[in-house]
């Protein structure tokens, strides 16, 4: 079955250009477009779909909103979020509304395919060292005081398992992490399944987010 995915932007002519690039994969199908976040709500209420391209900034309800409401049902579909600028406050205000990744808008058809079948799989799509970037320059907008009792659920982590979150929220992928602790990659991605299941996140996005409002990675990289 391809992967219903569903265009969601004002601009009827950028939905136009993403939908002839989704149209030539075999393993793709638009089912659903919408014009502004109430639409898309309205649309998805009666239509099945795997992933939502989201632009951000759209009339009546923006793209964070529209996210946010999304992945607060039972079983939504995976949110890719489309921002024009690199460093967005609305990516990151995405992320945590509990989208899977984030897209630039001129980003090469090719990357936005992989993107979508990577989100689609259940990866999040955060370029580390966009990553980096977007925590270095939005963690101090995060809830500010005391950082403690940290989350709970980080005391049951193991000390390899939270230096292994430590270096996923400073943006590093699985392969640089397994060469800084000498481990192999697939040891590392199990490491990175454990923290998912012991802390209940979605993805290593919300890892990032968990890191740095519980203070046990802060602005700059270090824990």
């Amino acid at each position: 079955m391809p992967i219903r995915v569903m265009l969601v932007d004002d601009q009827v002519l950028l939905r136009t250009g993403f939908r002839m690039v989704l149209a030539a994969q075999p393993d793709m199908e638009v089912v659903a477009e919408a014009g502004d976040g109430v639409e898309a709500l309205q649309v998805l209420r009666s239509t099945e779909v795997d992933v939502v391209l989201m632009d951000v900034r759209m009339p009546k309800l923006d793209g964070v909103e529209t996210t946010r409401r999304i992945c607060s049902e039972p079983q939504p579909p995976k949110v890719l979020i489309l921002t024009t600028f690199d460093l967005d406050e609305y990516a990151f205000s995405g992320l945590k509304a509990g989208a899977s990744g984030f897209m630039l808008k001129d980003v090469p058809p090719g990357e936005l395919l992989a993107a979508i079948r990577s989100v689609h799989s259940g990866d999040a799509v955060v370029a580390p060292s966009t990553t980096r970037r977007l925590l270095d320059r939005f963690a101090p907008m995060l809830p500010g005081g005391p950082r403690e009792p940290r989350h709970k659920e980080l005391a049951r982590l193991t000390d390899r398992e939270r230096e292994v979150m430590m270096l996923v929220a400073q943006g590093l992928s699985n392969g640089e992490i397994a060469a800084r602790l000498v481990l192999s990659e697939a040891t590392v991605k199990t490491h990175v399944g454990r923290i998912l299941t012991k802390l209940g996140l979605r993805d290593r996005v919300q890892v990032v987010v968990l890191a740095y409002e519980t203070g046990l990675v802060r602005v700059g990289g270090h824990g």
